[in-house]
């Protein structure tokens, strides 16, 4: 099976680098976030002409997640059932293969300027995702939580720490929390199986940072110990950056076996 996460920018503005991409990662699932578009406004026809299931947890504007499916997916649930939220940055819903699995889809909040409100917001949220993925834990079903969390583990995870630590996606706090996750017993897919340094899946539009490599690692899988058993691979599909009209994030691409 593979599970893919992917921060699109905006479905409806860039629909066709959607369509593509979708279509050349050859993924059963993915996750999307930053849809910038209401649930009823989601463009279901032209991705479901894909093949793919919709599920979606839409906001006007701003924020946005939904998981597309090639299997059917039941129990949905939109939102955090750990925190009271009136922004739509979390879903979550059971893939229906063979192997039944967990996946939730995540759009962690920035949270710059830190420190501020904003910045509580972001160590807030987080924490209810620790206490949603503890309770998943518990249940012990197969999951896996993929999504932009806005965090980068390390300095290795950045062009240039000293640039990056201090912003609300690379504060000491922002590490500790995302640290607590992981020691939960979840695993970084991609640490897990590529590991190399200064490998990105964000690079702003402005000032050329794409052609400089001038990136973030943020977008992330994370693995309970079932899935973790499971996990084969996984890539950065750094081309989709490359492509006409692209996101500012690119898929990350989790391979399980079945």
């Amino acid at each position: 099976m593979r599970i893919a996460t992917w921060n699109v920018n905006s479905v409806k503005a860039r629909l066709p680098t959607v369509l593509a991409v979708l279509e050349a990662i050859e993924a059963d699932v993915v996750c999307l976030q930053e849809l910038k578009c209401e649930t009823d406004a989601f463009p279901y026809l032209e991705i479901e002409e894909q093949g793919w299931t919709c599920a979606v947890h839409g906001q006007k504007t701003y924020n946005g997640v939904a998981i597309l499916s090639k299997f059917p997916l039941e129990d949905v649930v939109k939102g955090l059932p750990t925190l009271a939220d009136d922004q739509s940055r979390y879903i979550e819903a059971t893939v229906m293969a063979e192997r039944p699995v967990r996946v939730g889809g995540i759009y962690l909040p920035n949270g710059n300027p830190a420190p501020g409100e904003k910045y509580d917001y972001k160590l807030e949220w987080t924490a209810a995702l620790e206490d949603h993925a503890r309770a998943l834990l518990a249940a012990e079903e197969p999951f896996v939580l993929c999504g932009d969390y806005n965090a980068i583990p390390g300095p290795e995870d950045c062009w240039d720490d000293t640039v990056w630590n201090t912003d609300a996606l690379g504060q000491p706090e922002t590490r500790a929390a995302w640290r607590r996750l992981k020691y939960l017993g979840l695993t970084d897919a991609f640490a897990a199986c590529d590991g190399r340094a200064h490998q990105y899946t964000f690079w702003d539009y402005q000032a050329g940072a794409f052609q400089k490599d001038h990136g973030i690692r943020i977008d992330h899988l994370l693995a309970c110990p079932r899935m973790t058993d499971r996990l084969e691979g996984c890539e950065i599909y750094r081309k989709a950056r490359a492509l006409e009209k692209p996101s500012d994030h690119v898929p990350v691409i989790g391979v399980f076996g079945d």
